[in-house]
């Protein structure tokens, strides 16, 4: 009896070669760029120059936002209470993202493409979406920010680099009339970093999982620059939260 065999087409290798995707590896060490090759990983195919402007600055902009994202404040603590391991506290930042801090993207995505099937009218299907969800009381995922008000600069920096490469289509029309819609209605929301991503992967037809999995490859560079100067610049076990305890008298 044949043991099963493990199919991949992502990548193979032999004594002399590596191949990713059917491209040789050291062609694309010398003439590709680490974003270009995460897309060939993730598409199955390169991107196109156009594509891979918008790519590499999607990965730019998740990059890092400063110590308090749940993801980089994770990848601190670990690192405060585990000096031996960098890998560790890389790897709980990871595990902090999740629907609410860095999923909003795949969860936009879900939601644009489901309304632009209903409504081809990106307008339409915006005002129906807002006011489904204000209605409801539901969150419309990719939009606020306890920061960044009334305008996230990201957003705005990705829509202008999309508009220069004309990889704006129905994604970017359906975010800024949901942005306008939310106005209107008296919720004035900025289109955060999610958001942005959302609507510009979905114009590139990439499909809704990646809105999360393109925020996590970016912010791998972040937590791994805060990890080390947790352990390299702090005490060990500096974090101290002040707490009240509510819980029954002994």
């Amino acid at each position: 009896m044949s043991e099963p065999v493990f199919r991949t087409a992502i990548s193979t290798h032999d004594a002399t070669r590596v191949v990713l995707r059917g491209h040789d590896m050291t062609a694309l060490m010398t003439g590709r760029t680490f974003g270009q090759v995460a897309f060939l990983l993730l598409v199955g195919r390169l991107p196109t120059p156009e594509e891979a402007a918008v790519f590499e600055a999607m990965l730019v902009a998740s990059s890092d936002h400063g110590p308090n994202p749940p993801s980089t404040s994770a990848a601190r603590i670990i690192a405060s209470g585990n000096r031996a391991a960098i890998e560790a506290a890389i790897a709980g930042g990871i595990l902090a993202i999740g629907d609410v801090h860095g999923g909003a993207g795949e969860a936009l995505m879900d939601l644009m493409a489901a309304a632009l099937r209903e409504h081809p009218d990106p307008r339409t299907a915006a005002r129906q979406v807002v006011r489904s969800a204000l209605a409801t009381g539901r969150r419309l995922p990719g939009f606020g920010h306890r920061t960044h008000t009334p305008t996230d600069p990201r957003h705005v920096a990705l829509f202008a680099l999309a508009r220069q490469h004309r990889i704006a289509g129905a994604g970017v029309a359906f975010a800024e009339a949901a942005q306008e819609e939310l106005a209107t209605q008296g919720k004035a929301l900025p289109i955060n970093v999610d958001g942005a991503m959302a609507a510009l992967l979905y114009d590139m037809g990439l499909p809704p999982h990646l809105g999360k999995v393109v925020f996590i490859i970016g912010r791998v560079a972040g937590l791994a620059a805060h990890a080390m100067e947790e352990m390299n610049r702090e005490r060990p076990m500096r974090f101290h939260f002040p707490f009240v305890y509510d819980g029954p008298e002994g």
